[in-house]
């Protein structure tokens, strides 16, 4: 017979207490990165702005940079993408209003940059560093949240083309220049703050706008600086709830420039409509639109039949922001994926101290640095176009960093996101929004090949473009034998180009590489223009990142790029 078994006692409350206690202990996770200075904390960009001009703003780009990493503004970022803007027709009584909705975040992130002058302050306040100190800023606030700077680069964009018609220029610029948000849906003659969009681009046509159908009738005598009527559509209406509009339209003399309201001066809608909203993968927080004129009351700006030169430099100094958010979206791409890294351990080492890692970690920090560079000079040429040599040198490499650094972020968010791991594809982190955000820039404002095709213009309009191009390169000659030689392969490779069209992104490519390679040389640490030259001059191209050759100093590299929190 089997002894009998003890029946279980009754578990008492410390026994059903440590069954429902925590299941383990959270450790080895990085803090995150929030309540550190954008600023004091990028080495690159803090030399950059000193270097370029803008030394006297060191402490209004501290006092930024730490607004810009605080963790409530961050917050916003967040909070604006994971609610879309809303669209409505009409409002309860029937009236068609064409409003978007955006959550308050959304309007205290424009809030901040208003206040701060992103849209303004190169215009209002010109001089020494002025595009440079606006630049620094942008690129720290873009990593805040990239999508609602759409409408504030349109903004600041608009002034130069705006100025071609002195009496609208006088009506409008300081209440573009205003530093201050006023989201209201009202007519600006009620606002003492506007924003400024653009509508260029149709069906038929996207990025030939010189295949657009819209038409421009005029009321009266017609001519620069009076009043149309528009019909016809727009493709991309981009932030609809701007307060006037930069379009496109044809007249009897062709392509003309003119500036649209929302609100005719009566205080009636004008009479364009909102088709819809765009459903994009990404930049999701800011409203890009489909509309039709139907009558929309504008007024010319500059020359009839000569709208495209009258716009393009608004379009240039758009096509230079995209420059300073794909930057910004490779910064906090290795600030993030350098701070994971910093702290998180696997297989018995930190993971920023084993050498596969640190391989792919600094070859992302050489990228990022690199395109900081890059636009960074540029900034500097803007704010001395009085001089020849800086005109010219922004003419040019303006395209060519724009098709570059744009085209080379995606590919950059994505090794970052690599490097967190699973926890880089949640959406609570902010990897998978750079992700989504990094081919915008790309496609915005002229496509890789539009842009190789503006360079090749450039160069027939103005050969001399070329010229400045390879002298500033040439800065850096003697300082590295790599460079050297590819800077004269490059330069002898230009002798012919009567099929620049075929050959264009390999130059347009190599011209980037060149500039950048120079700057790095000049300006920055030792070991990131060493293995720069080593990996994009020497090596042979289209290898994914973590291909640094020996020899080079990682260690050196990430250790300039880490921010240090936490």
């Amino acid at each position: 017979m089997n002894a009998r078994q003890p029946r279980p006692e009754t578990p008492s409350n410390d026994q059903e207490d440590r069954y429902l206690a925590s299941t383990h202990e959270v450790f080895n996770q990085p803090p995150a990165l929030e309540n550190y200075n954008l600023f004091e904390q990028d080495i690159a960009l803090q030399e950059a702005a000193l270097r370029e001009g803008a030394g006297k703003a060191a402490e209004d780009l501290k006092a930024f940079g730490a607004l810009a990493g605080a963790a409530q503004t961050i917050d916003l970022g967040f909070r604006a993408n994971a609610n879309k803007p809303v669209f409505n027709t009409h409002d309860r009584f029937g009236h068609r209003i064409d409003e978007v909705d955006f959550h308050p975040a959304y309007h205290e992130l424009m809030r901040i940059a208003f206040d701060n002058g992103l849209h303004s302050s190169p215009w209002s306040h010109p001089g020494q560093g002025a595009h440079v100190a606006r630049a620094a800023k942008y690129y720290m606030h873009s990593q805040v949240e990239a999508a609602h700077c759409c409408p504030v680069t349109m903004t600041f964009a608009a002034i130069p083309s705006i100025r071609k018609q002195p009496e609208l220029a006088a009506d409008w610029e300081a209440r573009i220049l205003a530093d201050s948000y006023d989201p209201r849906n009202l007519p600006d003659s009620q606002k003492s703050s506007v924003t400024i969009g653009m509508a260029m681009t149709e069906k038929q046509g996207g990025s030939d706008v010189r295949a657009n159908s819209t038409r421009a009738y005029p009321i009266g005598a017609g001519g620069p600086g009076q009043a149309y009527e528009l019909v016809g559509h727009k493709w991309f209406v981009s932030a609809p709830m701007c307060d006037a509009f930069l379009v496109l339209a044809q007249t009897q003399s062709g392509l003309s420039c003119f500036l649209m309201p929302r609100w005719r001066p009566d205080g009636t809608k004008n009479p364009w409509q909102v088709q819809r909203l765009k459903n994009k993968m990404g930049n999701v927080a800011n409203a890009s639109s489909e509309a039709e004129l139907r009558g929309a009351l504008a007024w010319m700006v500059g020359e009839e039949g000569r709208g495209v030169p009258t716009i393009i430099e608004m379009v240039a100094m758009t096509r230079f922001d995209c420059m300073i958010g794909s930057s910004a979206g490779m910064r906090q791409a290795i600030a993030q994926a350098s701070h994971h890294c910093r702290h998180r351990s696997a297989f018995g080492a930190r993971l920023i101290d084993q050498p596969l890692m640190q391989n792919v970690l600094a070859d992302l920090a050489l990228e990022s640095e690199a395109a900081l560079a890059y636009t960074m000079r540029i900034a500097r040429a803007l704010d001395n176009q009085d001089k020849e040599h800086e005109r010219l040198l922004a003419r040019l490499a303006t395209p060519v960093g724009k098709y570059w650094i744009c085209k080379r972020t995606p590919n950059h968010a994505y090794e970052a996101m690599e490097c967190i791991g699973g926890s880089g594809v949640m959406e609570d982190c902010i990897m998978p929004r750079l992700f989504r955000e990094s081919p915008v820039n790309a496609i915005w404002e002229g496509s890789g090949n539009v842009q190789c095709l503006d360079t090749l213009r450039a160069l027939q309009k103005e050969p001399e473009t070329l010229d400045a191009f390879f002298n500033e390169a040439a800065e850096a000659k003697g300082a590295d034998r790599r460079f050297d030689q590819f800077l004269a392969q490059l330069q002898h490779d230009f002798a012919d180009i009567s099929d620049f069209q075929y050959r264009a992104r390999n130059l347009v490519d190599r011209m980037a590489l060149a500039l950048q390679g120079s700057l790095l040389l000049r300006h920055s640490d030792a070991a990131v223009a060493d293995a720069f030259c080593a990996s994009r001059l020497e090596a042979s191209g289209g290898m994914n990142y973590g291909n640094l050759p020996s020899g080079t100093d990682p260690a050196a590299i990430i250790k300039r790029a880490t921010p240090v929190v936490g």
